[in-house]
């Protein structure tokens, strides 16, 4: 089984794929860590990495060769990535949804503690991190359609949603591992 986690941005997808990942004992793959990565090398943050991409496809081709090759050698594995349930049709495909103030909020709070994230520049206020969120979904939006003709944040493409704005990362999790099991069972 391949699990993929895709959603709005400060929606607790890492912290839930990480668990998952842990807890079942499998690889986790991480397309925004890759992506960041391949923004700092270039000397851009994400945010400027994504609006370069709109332009140059390679940006998101890379990493999304790298997804389509995974899922068709391995198994077993978390995979977090906005295309990443495209990429991997026959992955079990999860979308964690947050209001977008509250992801904000999450982001700011982990910015606050530690800055590796690669976000943008000038992130000083949950209102700016939420600002740089809306400018990211639009430039997704603008690529995935483009390139590939799918729209990332139509929740009809996954399997199972999730509202994470008032929950805990516990109850999620427990939210998330029970419809995991449920497919387990099932498959």
């Amino acid at each position: 089984m391949i699990i993929s986690i895709s959603g709005d941005p400060g929606s607790g997808k890492s912290t839930i794929a990480k668990r998952l990942a842990q807890k079942l004992g499998w690889q986790h793959y991480y397309i925004g860590k890759l992506r960041r990565e391949a923004a700092r090398e270039r000397g851009m943050t994400l945010s400027e990495y994504n609006k370069y991409g709109e332009t140059h496809p390679e940006t998101d081709k890379e990493v999304d060769e790298f997804q389509k090759k995974l899922g068709q050698e391995k198994d077993n594995f978390i995979i977090e990535g906005r295309t990443s349930w495209y990429f991997i049709p026959h992955s079990v495909k999860l979308y964690f949804k947050v209001d977008p103030y509250e992801g904000a909020r999450r982001v700011f709070a982990e910015l606050q503690k530690k800055d590796e994230r690669n976000e943008g520049e000038n992130l000083n206020s949950i209102e700016d991190v939420m600002r740089s969120h809306q400018e990211r979904q639009k430039s997704d939006d603008t690529r995935y359609r483009k390139y590939y003709n799918i729209n990332c944040f139509d929740e009809k493409n996954f399997d199972f949603v999730i509202d994470t704005t008032t929950l805990t990362p516990d109850q999620v999790f427990q939210k998330v591992w029970d419809f995991i099991q449920a497919k387990i069972k099932n498959s």
